[in-house]
Protein backbone atom coordinates (compact mmCIF):
# COMPACT_ATOMS: atom_id res chain seq x y z
CA UNK A 1 0.00 0.00 0.00
CA UNK A 2 1.31 3.44 -0.98
CA UNK A 3 1.41 5.37 2.08
CA UNK A 4 2.85 8.86 0.55
CA UNK A 5 0.12 11.91 1.60
CA UNK A 6 -0.89 14.28 -1.33
CA UNK A 7 -1.16 17.43 0.33
CA UNK A 8 -4.16 19.54 -1.06
CA UNK A 9 -3.87 22.61 -2.48
CA UNK A 10 -6.24 24.28 -0.05
CA UNK A 11 -5.93 23.92 4.05
CA UNK A 12 -8.42 24.89 6.52
CA UNK A 13 -6.45 25.34 9.72
CA UNK A 14 -8.51 24.37 12.14
CA UNK A 15 -7.63 26.86 15.42
CA UNK A 16 -9.02 29.83 16.63
CA UNK A 17 -5.63 31.05 18.12
CA UNK A 18 -4.42 33.52 15.59
CA UNK A 19 -0.69 32.84 16.53
CA UNK A 20 -0.72 29.48 15.99
CA UNK A 21 -2.77 30.10 12.42
CA UNK A 22 0.39 32.39 11.53
CA UNK A 23 2.94 30.15 12.68
CA UNK A 24 1.17 26.93 10.76
CA UNK A 25 0.50 29.85 7.65
CA UNK A 26 4.33 30.70 7.43
CA UNK A 27 5.85 26.92 7.81
CA UNK A 28 3.77 26.20 4.85
CA UNK A 29 4.69 29.03 2.76
CA UNK A 30 7.06 27.31 0.88
CA UNK A 31 4.63 25.18 -0.51
CA UNK A 32 2.42 26.75 -2.65
CA UNK A 33 -0.95 25.79 0.22
CA UNK A 34 -3.49 28.59 0.34
CA UNK A 35 -4.12 28.13 3.99
CA UNK A 36 -7.38 29.67 5.67
CA UNK A 37 -7.90 29.84 8.67
CA UNK A 38 -11.17 28.30 10.91
CA UNK A 39 -12.43 31.90 12.39
CA UNK A 40 -12.62 33.57 8.69
CA UNK A 41 -15.14 30.64 7.92
CA UNK A 42 -17.49 31.34 10.81
CA UNK A 43 -16.46 27.74 12.05
CA UNK A 44 -17.44 26.85 15.92
CA UNK A 45 -14.38 25.83 17.99
CA UNK A 46 -15.56 22.43 18.82
CA UNK A 47 -15.16 20.87 23.20
CA UNK A 48 -11.77 18.87 23.16
CA UNK A 49 -12.99 16.03 25.08
CA UNK A 50 -10.02 14.19 24.20
CA UNK A 51 -7.84 12.92 26.79
CA UNK A 52 -4.55 13.25 24.86
CA UNK A 53 -2.48 15.51 22.39
CA UNK A 54 -3.71 13.30 19.21
CA UNK A 55 -7.05 12.78 19.72
CA UNK A 56 -7.64 16.42 20.36
CA UNK A 57 -6.31 17.48 17.09
CA UNK A 58 -8.38 14.45 15.26
CA UNK A 59 -11.21 16.54 17.00
CA UNK A 60 -10.66 19.59 15.89
CA UNK A 61 -9.46 18.35 11.93
CA UNK A 62 -12.40 16.07 11.61
CA UNK A 63 -15.04 18.73 12.76
CA UNK A 64 -13.47 21.68 10.28
CA UNK A 65 -13.07 19.06 7.46
CA UNK A 66 -16.79 18.17 7.70
CA UNK A 67 -18.12 21.45 8.62
CA UNK A 68 -16.13 23.27 5.90
CA UNK A 69 -15.86 20.47 3.20
CA UNK A 70 -12.14 21.48 2.49
CA UNK A 71 -9.42 19.23 3.95
CA UNK A 72 -8.35 20.57 7.22
CA UNK A 73 -5.02 20.65 9.54
CA UNK A 74 -5.17 20.89 13.25
CA UNK A 75 -2.49 21.31 15.96
CA UNK A 76 -2.94 20.06 19.50
CA UNK A 77 -0.12 21.21 21.61
CA UNK A 78 0.98 21.84 25.18
CA UNK A 79 3.58 22.45 27.80
CA UNK A 80 4.35 19.16 29.94
CA UNK A 81 5.98 20.52 33.40
CA UNK A 82 7.39 16.77 34.25
CA UNK A 83 7.92 18.66 38.33
CA UNK A 84 3.91 18.75 38.13
CA UNK A 85 3.56 14.94 36.97
CA UNK A 86 3.02 16.04 33.45
CA UNK A 87 0.44 19.09 33.70
CA UNK A 88 -0.88 21.27 31.91
CA UNK A 89 -0.76 18.97 28.85
CA UNK A 90 -3.37 18.65 27.09
CA UNK A 91 -5.37 21.50 29.47
CA UNK A 92 -2.69 24.00 28.53
CA UNK A 93 -4.72 26.59 27.17
CA UNK A 94 -7.85 26.19 29.81
CA UNK A 95 -4.94 26.59 32.61
CA UNK A 96 -5.19 30.39 30.84
CA UNK A 97 -8.90 30.61 32.40
CA UNK A 98 -11.63 31.53 29.85
CA UNK A 99 -10.09 34.22 28.38
CA UNK A 100 -6.64 32.20 27.58
CA UNK A 101 -4.77 34.09 29.76
CA UNK A 102 -1.27 32.81 29.12
CA UNK A 103 -0.13 34.75 32.18
CA UNK A 104 -2.04 33.66 34.49
CA UNK A 105 -1.00 30.28 32.90
CA UNK A 106 2.45 30.60 33.65
CA UNK A 107 1.69 32.40 36.90
CA UNK A 108 -0.39 29.19 37.86
CA UNK A 109 2.57 27.13 36.70
CA UNK A 110 5.43 28.89 39.29
CA UNK A 111 3.06 28.98 42.05
CA UNK A 112 2.32 25.16 42.05
CA UNK A 113 5.85 24.36 41.41
CA UNK A 114 6.63 26.01 44.62
CA UNK A 115 9.96 25.02 45.41
CA UNK A 116 9.99 21.81 43.83
CA UNK A 117 13.47 21.66 41.56
CA UNK A 118 12.73 19.69 38.97
CA UNK A 119 12.09 22.40 36.48
CA UNK A 120 12.51 19.93 33.38
CA UNK A 121 9.40 20.21 30.88
CA UNK A 122 8.53 19.74 27.10
CA UNK A 123 6.30 21.04 24.71
CA UNK A 124 4.27 18.50 22.60
CA UNK A 125 2.53 18.84 19.45
CA UNK A 126 0.30 16.45 17.29
CA UNK A 127 -0.91 17.64 13.90
CA UNK A 128 -4.07 16.06 12.49
CA UNK A 129 -4.74 16.44 8.67
CA UNK A 130 -8.18 15.32 8.39
CA UNK A 131 -10.11 15.23 4.40
CA UNK A 132 -14.24 15.46 4.38
CA UNK A 133 -14.35 11.90 3.87
CA UNK A 134 -13.22 11.10 7.43
CA UNK A 135 -9.52 10.00 6.27
CA UNK A 136 -6.72 11.40 8.79
CA UNK A 137 -2.93 11.33 9.30
CA UNK A 138 -1.34 12.21 12.67
CA UNK A 139 2.02 13.22 13.16
CA UNK A 140 3.99 14.44 16.55
CA UNK A 141 6.74 16.18 17.58
CA UNK A 142 8.28 16.99 20.72
CA UNK A 143 11.41 19.16 22.16
CA UNK A 144 12.36 19.06 25.72
CA UNK A 145 13.72 21.93 28.01
CA UNK A 146 13.15 23.38 31.37
CA UNK A 147 11.30 26.40 32.56
CA UNK A 148 12.50 29.86 33.97
CA UNK A 149 10.98 32.49 35.97
CA UNK A 150 10.37 35.36 35.79
CA UNK A 151 8.37 34.96 31.85
CA UNK A 152 11.21 36.53 29.52
CA UNK A 153 10.58 37.95 25.74
CA UNK A 154 7.57 39.40 23.90
CA UNK A 155 7.91 37.06 20.97
CA UNK A 156 5.89 33.66 20.08
CA UNK A 157 2.44 32.91 22.14
CA UNK A 158 1.04 30.79 25.17
CA UNK A 159 4.09 29.37 27.66
CA UNK A 160 6.95 30.26 25.24
CA UNK A 161 8.05 33.12 27.60
CA UNK A 162 9.05 30.92 30.38
CA UNK A 163 10.67 27.61 28.18
CA UNK A 164 14.42 27.33 27.22
CA UNK A 165 15.13 24.66 25.33
CA UNK A 166 17.56 22.14 26.07
CA UNK A 167 20.70 24.06 24.54
CA UNK A 168 20.06 27.29 24.90
CA UNK A 169 19.87 29.89 27.46
CA UNK A 170 16.95 32.37 26.05
CA UNK A 171 13.39 31.38 26.56
CA UNK A 172 11.00 30.97 23.03
CA UNK A 173 10.03 33.94 23.78
CA UNK A 174 13.29 35.70 23.36
CA UNK A 175 13.17 33.94 20.24
CA UNK A 176 12.76 35.64 16.34
CA UNK A 177 9.69 33.05 14.64
CA UNK A 178 12.17 32.19 12.04
CA UNK A 179 14.36 30.96 14.63
CA UNK A 180 11.98 29.15 16.91
CA UNK A 181 10.34 27.75 13.49
CA UNK A 182 13.31 25.85 12.70
CA UNK A 183 13.46 23.34 15.36
CA UNK A 184 10.23 23.89 17.94
CA UNK A 185 7.62 21.11 19.07
CA UNK A 186 5.74 22.39 15.57
CA UNK A 187 8.28 22.74 13.51
CA UNK A 188 9.35 18.76 14.15
CA UNK A 189 5.50 17.61 13.84
CA UNK A 190 5.50 19.62 10.51
CA UNK A 191 8.81 18.07 9.11
CA UNK A 192 7.02 14.76 9.66
CA UNK A 193 3.89 15.85 7.50
CA UNK A 194 6.26 17.17 4.52
CA UNK A 195 8.35 13.96 5.00
CA UNK A 196 5.45 11.72 4.05
CA UNK A 197 3.99 14.06 1.37
CA UNK A 198 4.29 14.05 -2.43
CA UNK A 199 4.90 16.70 -4.00
CA UNK A 200 5.43 15.10 -7.61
Amino acid sequence: MDDRLDLPPRLVIASHNAGKVVEIDDLLGPFAIEVIGATALGLAEPEETGTTFQANALLKAQAAAKASGIPALSDDSGLSVWGLGGAPGIYSARWGGPDKDFYAAMARVEAELGDKPDRSASFFCVLALAWPDGTSRTFEGRIDGHLEFPPRGSHGFGYDPIFVPEGDTRTFGEMEMAEKKAFNHRARAFAKLIGAADFH
